[in-house]
Parts: C-alpha cells; structure tokens; sequence
C-alpha cells in the first residue's frame, strides 16, 4: 500500500504524538506552544494515520517537533519518507538549516540525513535528548538518506 502524506490540522496530530511520544502523560503533554502557526503532515496508508511531523518556522530556520510513527508501522520507509517531505517542505520555504531535539535511541536515524549533534545533552522526563542540526544549502533532499 502506498503512503500519502498530507497537510492535517494540529489537532488531528494530538492522538498519534501522545501514544507513540508520550502515552504516559495527559494529551495535552503533547501539544506544542505554537502549534496553530506551525504546519503539520500526516503520513496516510489507507485510511490510518500512520505517522505525523509538526514544521515549525522561525526565520531561515526550521524545527521539526513532535515527529511520531506508529510501532507497528515503523521499519518501513514510511518516517524516511515523512523526513523527505519535511525538509523539502522547508527548503521549500526558505529554510537554509532545520534543527530538532532528538531522543539519543533515534540520532541515527536523523545522522543519516545529514544532522549533526550541537549544544549539550538534556533530559526531558527522564528521556535523555540532543539537538542536531542540517544545513540545506546545497544538499539534494530527494536523495538524501
């Protein structure tokens, strides 16, 4: 089955973000200030909202926040493909760095588009977390990774 990826509202992220990012805290633990200027994508095999990506604008830079992908659809290419789109998305817009905080168990997958750690560790519930960071500049997105 093919996986289409689509603009969707914050709201409709909030379910998927809380159950595979947080599933421990209240919902609301999973919102992000600023999440009605920021655009969010939704990654769609059939009818099922597999994963979400929330890109969140601040200048020439981008953020991605709250990227989440079901268990039992990850392994697949589908979060490869949700990454493509989000920074051509923003290459799109302008962006010429996009930056994240990644959980340290996920750092490679985001390495292997060109992110580079910055900054220092922290930990946010107990989940240790670095920032990473890539240049757009000349990077070709659609055969990235």
């Amino acid at each position: 089955m093919q996986v289409q990826i689509v603009q969707i509202s914050a709201k409709d992220t909030l379910p998927l973000r809380h159950s595979v990012l947080w599933p421990n805290h209240p919902v609301d633990f999973s919102r992000v200030e600023g999440d009605e200027s920021a655009q969010h994508f939704g990654a769609y095999l059939g009818p099922d909202l597999v994963c979400v990506l929330s890109l969140f604008t601040e200048g020439t830079s981008a953020r991605i926040r709250k990227f989440a992908t079901r268990p039992d659809c990850q392994g697949q290419g589908i979060g490869t493909q949700m990454m493509r789109h989000a920074l051509a998305t923003a290459a799109d817009g302008g962006a010429g760095r996009v930056w994240l905080s990644a959980r340290e168990s996920a750092m490679p997958f985001y390495a292997r588009f060109g992110f580079q750690p910055f900054g220092e560790p922290a930990l946010k519930e107990g989940q240790p977390y670095r920032k990473m960071q890539v240049s757009l500049s000349g990077q070709s997105l659609a055969s990235s990774a």
